[in-house]
């Protein structure tokens, strides 16, 4: 007897076609699969690039609200109107409303911070006597060449864009002075030069400070 194998039978025709649709649908299953993970990759990068830009946008308008904000809080006053004894003020900014003012004067003045409420102003009869002695003491000369200075702290509380701020401000009151100590001396006020930003923790020293240096040339 031979160990020899036997041939393996062939196949027929019908088993043959049978084997080439099965073929051809495994591939079709793959390539549909490879598909669907296309679609699901596609799907999910568009889903990033969405969150991702949303997210850009949102945090510019986020960074563009601070900074309007920012530009909203940032006070600047101006004389809008000057006379011998009195200034009119008004902010840089004409959608900034103002709604209440404390002007506080150097301590060496002796005198009381002013309040004002819907007029912004300053006004020489505020501190004009309390003034003439202070330069007596400083034995500043009678008459002014050029314009002094008087520092004040200006807090400034104001409406923009229906937000309340307040504002603290280090100015300087740009004044003239003339006469003669035994004749009397008048005092003009000239205008308002704002200096820096101030704390209010640290006004009262910063003006008393400028004062100093101011009335020591």
């Amino acid at each position: 007897m031979s160990d020899t194998p036997e041939d393996p039978k062939p196949e027929t025709p019908k088993e043959a076609r049978a084997a080439e649709a099965a073929a051809i649908r495994r591939r079709w299953i793959t390539l549909g699969e490879g598909v669907a993970v296309l679609a699901v990759s596609i799907s999910a990068i568009t889903l990033y690039l969405n969150w991702s830009d949303k997210r850009d946008e949102r945090a510019d308008k986020a960074a563009e609200s601070r900074k309007a904000s920012s530009r909203a809080g940032a006070l600047v006053l101006n004389a809008q109107a000057v006379k011998d004894d009195r200034i009119t003020l008004r902010p840089a900014d004409p959608d900034q409303i103002v709604q209440s003012q404390t002007i506080l004067f150097p301590r060496t003045l002796g005198i009381d911070p002013v309040e004002t409420t819907g007029d912004p102003r300053i006004e020489a009869g505020w501190f004009a006597d309390a003034l003439k002695k202070a330069r007596a003491k400083a034995k500043l000369p009678d008459d002014s060449v050029g314009d002094e200075r008087l520092p004040v702290a200006i807090t400034t509380r104001f409406v923009v864009g229906g937000d309340t701020h307040d504002n603290i401000a280090l100015y300087d009151i740009g004044y003239g002075i003339a006469g003669r100590w035994i004749a009397g001396h008048s005092l003009s006020l000239r205008g308002l030069s704002r200096v820096e930003k101030l704390s209010a923790d640290g006004a009262q020293a910063r003006i008393d400070a400028r004062w100093a240096r101011l009335t020591s040339k």
